[in-house]
């Protein structure tokens, strides 16, 4: 299953964003490494305050593998760094349970800003978030003129789960097809150097993504 728990589901009318996903059997333990509710405590920075790059950092329960290395070409491996950067600082919002965290604001602009926001403020309103292991791979990019370029990949949330704040309860569900999702996202070269996502769109269950 998606990134989407049975709290959430209304989400999938106004959105084409998914939330967390599915895997393993039902379990009432509390994610690795998470000590309160909200899992800030033993922090893992995932990116330096580069070049004016907000600094990330995740507790120690979420973890990302990104199966797509360095293409060669200067352009499309900015466009890939941006890409990964954006999608851990949409997870930053939700663990700090702030739907406008500065953060994913610098990586998302316009329509695909508003999705990202109400999307986190469903978790927010819902007072859970996400845990477990994501991993990104098959990326396609490619990019036009103008400063503007399409990035395409996948995301296997078999391993991903949401987690509620109260009690910390993780919710597991069986794997499924769904568990793969197809990422159609579209971006452009800022004013600040930064290749923002102006656009998103997802497909769950793709066959170019499952195993």
């Amino acid at each position: 299953m998606n990134r989407r728990t049975a709290f959430l589901t209304t989400l999938a009318v106004t959105t084409a964003l998914t939330l967390t996903a599915c895997g393993g059997e039902d379990t009432d333990a509390p994610a690795k490494g998470s000590d309160k509710a909200t899992g800030v405590e033993a922090p893992t920075s995932s990116a330096p305050a580069s070049s004016g790059r907000p600094e990330i950092e995740l507790p120690g329960d979420i973890s990302y593998t990104f199966d797509w290395p360095k293409t060669g070409d200067k352009v499309k491996d900015a466009v890939l760094a941006d890409g990964e950067q954006s999608i851990k600082a949409v997870d930053q919002a939700i663990v700090k349970q702030d739907a406008l965290d500065k953060a994913y604001l610098y990586y998302y602009e316009g329509e695909a800003a508003a999705q990202t926001e109400q999307f986190i403020q469903a978790y927010v309103d819902a007072k859970a978030r996400v845990t477990g292991t994501f991993r990104y791979y098959n990326p396609t990019v490619q990019v036009r003129d103008g400063g503007m370029a399409s990035l395409v990949y996948c995301e296997d949330q078999s391993k991903a789960f949401d987690m509620y704040l109260k009690d910390r309860k993780v919710n597991k569900t069986p794997v499924t097809e769904n568990s793969y999702v197809l990422y159609t996202t579209q971006l452009r070269k800022n004013d600040e150097g930064v290749w923002a996502i102006t656009k998103l769109m997802s497909e769950r269950g793709h066959d170019q993504c499952r195993p």
